[in-house]
């Protein structure tokens, strides 16, 4: 994935996806942990809703709670959970962070040895830790076609969760990451483990968690870590023996606290945004209630549909002008904007494509107040109704005569406004049929005697409707404009000049 330059995903994972899968996640965490500060043994459950299950199974296996672990779990939070908010609040004037998770494993470990809670209460303990490697050997190539079909979303799964811990953090702390970088380092770190027997490797949000917490900021905290876990591999794993599980459940639990704290900011991201609100809200929930992988996949199928329907219903908008200058505005918007006589602006700010081109013309219509099709409609059917009526009165000759000067009155309508601008600077782009719909709409105001004027359009817009054949003369000049102001000036200064202006006049 690092070779094809595959990491151009990362850029649908969105803030509020990323912050709703952390704390989604947190909640499956926070779940894992509760049967050790209970100190009971319950099945573990697998698969899609589990975090369900799992509460299930302990309100099931309550009554069995070990009260020793539940006191060692609440004297680790009371030491805990004021270390860390000490830590947060003079961090400034700290040399250094109070190494709280170190003290308690070191105090909980002597504790439960000396006071043997295991053997006096029952107390679930790490118990024996096999130390040193297994021979490193070449991997089972026989089970490559067993396995292939899962090492896909296997491989993209720990790309997606290690790049949405990275951009969490990355913003929390003002830098960058390289998502093709990051594809890199995985493939590294799993092809070399893989002679050791290591499981599938990627980025842990508690153990992440818990060293950001702690105060780690650069690669050399790394470093540290792995050289301590070679430490208890090979030397000093035998010494946490008597440590309690509930112990290490909370460490886990209390530094989860900070993806918590995002409840804290709903209501204010609310305000700033409704659609990144559901957003987190959907892609937390489906990360917590079904699973992590399932809910991350399912938030960035949920953001991408979001972007879609709000292009596919975007805001339509007709403008006014300031008076005495050359700005144009939404009416609806702004105060003290006038209507221009004889002239409609209009802006969709949207691309037009296929899925918003029904909706682009329904605005236009209903902005304008002017619908072509129905009157050009309308107007056929009056002729229709004219000609079977004269066909029984007159003569063939004088009726082609009188029918004519009919066709002639009903096509000449009288409607409010002459010219309709359509405010093309926020249309990124045209497709297919977003060109088609364009010539549909030039052409049925053409019919009823209202002319089409495009500005602000884009190269990238401008070389479509080349392309499309809209300009079918070529006078480009005529129909597009640099901006509103302009296409304004060149409307009122034709009709006044020529008096009743006809779109045909600039074809």
């Amino acid at each position: 994935m690092g070779i094809f330059q595959v990491g151009f995903i990362s850029v649908y994972l969105s803030d509020s996806l990323l912050s709703g899968f952390a704390t989604g996640a947190s909640f499956t965490i926070l779940t894992s942990q509760v049967k050790y500060l209970l100190g009971i043994s319950i099945p573990r459950a697998h698969g899609p809703g589990s975090l369900v299950q799992t509460w299930v199974y302990i309100f099931k296996n309550i009554h069995r709670t070990n009260v020793c672990d539940v006191i060692t779990s609440a004297l680790c939070l009371l030491v805990l959970v004021p270390l860390k908010e000490i830590n947060e609040c003079y961090k400034s004037k700290l040399k250094a962070p109070i190494p709280g998770e170190l003290l308690v494993v070191v105090i909980a470990t002597l504790v439960s040895h000396y006071g043997r809670l295991n053997e006096k209460f029952n107390s679930t303990i790490a118990g024996n830790i096999p130390t040193g490697f297994m021979v490193p050997t070449s991997p089972d190539w026989s089970l490559i076609p067993r396995i292939a079909a899962d090492a896909l979303p296997i491989a993209i799964i720990g790309f997606a969760i290690t790049v949405s811990l990275s951009e969490m953090f990355a913003k929390k702390h003002g830098y960058t990451v390289r998502a093709n970088q990051e594809m890199f380092a995985i493939g590294t770190c799993n092809i070399i483990p893989a002679f050791f027997h290591c499981f599938t490797t990627s980025a842990a949000l508690a153990k992440t968690l818990v060293k950001e917490s702690t105060g780690c900021k650069t690669q050399l905290s790394s470093i540290v870590t792995a050289l301590v876990l070679l430490l208890v591999l090979l030397v000093i794993a035998p010494l946490f023996y008597s440590l309690q599980k509930c112990v290490l459940g909370v460490i886990t639990i209390v530094n989860l606290r900070g993806a918590l704290r995002k409840f804290i900011d709903l209501p204010r991201m609310w305000k700033v945004n409704k659609v990144d609100t559901v957003i987190w809200f959907v892609t937390m929930l489906s990360s917590a209630l079904i699973s992590t992988e399932i809910g991350l996949l399912i938030g960035v199928s949920f953001s991408v549909i979001c972007v879609i329907v709000r292009t596919q219903v975007p805001r339509a908008t007709t403008l006014g002008r300031l008076e005495g200058t050359d700005i144009y505005e939404d009416l609806e918007r702004y105060k003290n904007l006038q209507n221009l006589t004889g002239i409609k602006i209009f802006r969709f700010e949207a691309p037009l494509y296929y899925a918003n081109k029904e909706f682009f013309k329904r605005s236009l219509y209903k902005r304008t107040g002017v619908d072509p099709t129905l009157i050009i409609v309308a107007k056929k059917k009056a002729e229709r109704k004219v000609s079977r009526e004269l066909a029984h009165k007159v003569t063939e000759n004088s009726g082609i005569s009188i029918k004519t000067e009919v066709t002639v009155q009903l096509s000449k309508q009288e409607f409010e406004f002459h010219t309709i601008i359509i405010d093309c600077s926020v249309i990124q782009f045209l497709d297919t049929a977003g060109i088609a719909t364009v010539k549909e709409v030039f052409k049925d105001y053409k019919q009823i005697g209202i002319s089409i004027l495009l500005s602000n359009c884009n190269a990238c817009v401008i070389d479509s409707l080349r392309k499309g054949g809209y300009f079918e003369n070529g006078n480009i000049h005529s129909l597009v404009f640099y901006s509103v102001h302009d296409a304004v000036m060149f409307a009122s200064n034709v009709h006044q000049k020529n008096g009743d202006w006809e779109a045909n006049t600039f074809c």
